[in-house]
């Protein structure tokens, strides 16, 4: 406690900031009023350093930053506001790189369980450049008679033999994606340390073992559908799964979900039946 005649020695300092606990010894509210803004000023200079701190060893490691997979990240930490996030990571209580980690497990959890995307038209779909490169330089071989490896056709894009492909490392096992699944770019750019080169082996058995859905735009007319379906039955190796057709206007559209040995034989059939009179278009639809 100062008295009255004590003598005391103030040091100061260009280098020094403000501190939260200095609240506690102010008395006027001008004076806490200052303190508070220094404070809010200083966590914001902190946040944007943390950010940039964040951001460049993301690019390191050529990992793109999804904001909302971030948000989920700062709750599931627990963390009240996305300030105090970055503010811990400015004082370095969080480190950057296991921060990154924790990010690619959640991006991990997420898209294995949210539902894939479906493509109207996988044969219009464009796959774009990939941010990251695949690192392994084992090359899986896909085979009906494959042991000793889990895997599974993605039902997302259906690839058949034939087919350009790559693998997906997930919880459930390796996953088998068309170059042109409309997830390959999202699985590349989020994901690519998990991707495998694959192939077919060499030959395929002929059997009707891969499913595909064509679409089918044409004119309502008699027997156009009858016609259809006698195609495809006499079609050798070729088997009907399901057929949805709808009608409006004179048009009838429809997808036809059919089993096959390759994308040879796929394309045989489409010819086949854009050969037919009053068929629009036939497409690929995943």
């Amino acid at each position: 406690m100062l008295k009255s005649g004590d003598q005391v020695e103030i040091n100061t300092s260009s280098h020094q900031s403000p501190k939260q606990d200095w609240l506690n010894y102010v008395v006027t509210s001008k004076a806490k009023t200052r303190i508070r803004q220094l404070l809010k000023e200083e966590a914001g200079k902190q946040v944007d350093i943390a950010k940039e701190m964040l951001s460049r060893r993301m690019k390191n490691r050529k990992i793109d930053l999804d904001d909302p997979l971030l948000m989920q990240l700062i709750k599931k930490l627990k963390y009240k506001t996305v300030t105090d996030f970055y503010i811990d990571i400015a004082a370095e209580k969080l480190e950057v790189n296991w921060v990154i980690d924790r990010y690619l497990e959640l991006g991990s959890k997420e898209f294995e369980h949210r539902d894939f995307l479906s493509a109207t038209s996988a044969d219009s779909f464009v796959l774009k450049p990939s941010s990251q490169e695949i690192k392994s330089s084992d090359e899986l071989i896909i085979d009906q008679n494959l042991t000793g490896v889990d895997y599974r056709l993605a039902k997302c894009c259906n690839p058949i033999y034939g087919d350009e492909i790559f693998g997906f490392v997930s919880s459930q096992g390796i996953k088998i994606h068309r170059t042109s699944c409309p997830n390959a770019h999202d699985l590349f750019s989020r994901f690519g340390y998990r991707i495998l080169k694959a192939r077919w082996s060499g030959k395929t058995s002929g059997t009707a073992n891969y499913t595909s859905v064509l679409r089918i735009i044409g004119n309502d007319q008699l027997n156009i559908v009858a016609n259809l379906m006698s195609i495809i039955s006499k079609e050798d190796g070729v088997q009907m799964r399901s057929i949805s057709i709808d009608s409006n206007d004179g048009l009838f559209q429809g997808n036809i979900a059919v089993m096959l040995a390759s994308t040879s034989m796929l394309e045989q059939l489409i010819k086949k039946l854009k050969a037919v009179k009053g068929v629009k278009s036939v497409s690929r639809l995943n």
